[in-house]
């Protein structure tokens, strides 16, 4: 399967996608074209690519935490007026 993984020049988003032969990739975040590939992980697995895949997705997770935290600071504030 052509999975292959990403990040995006123009934000920084890495990323996964599937590349069929007449496919062009795009970052899921900004919709950006400038991509960089990769070296996949897929065929490795060890205690430190664990570890570094657990620490990615707990940085995803306080990004998405922030942005909730002033998505709802916003809206209050708007509430008001």
């Amino acid at each position: 399967m052509p999975l292959y993984d990403f990040k995006c020049l123009d934000c920084g988003e890495q990323f996964e996608a599937l590349v069929l032969k007449a496919s062009t990739p795009s970052c899921p975040a900004c919709q950006g074209a400038r991509l960089e590939q990769l070296i996949s992980m897929f065929s490795v697995d060890s205690a430190s690519t664990r570890q570094t895949n657990i620490d990615r997705a707990r940085r995803a997770g306080v990004k998405v935490h922030r942005d909730k935290a002033i998505a709802d600071a916003e809206a209050i504030r708007n509430h008001d007026d």
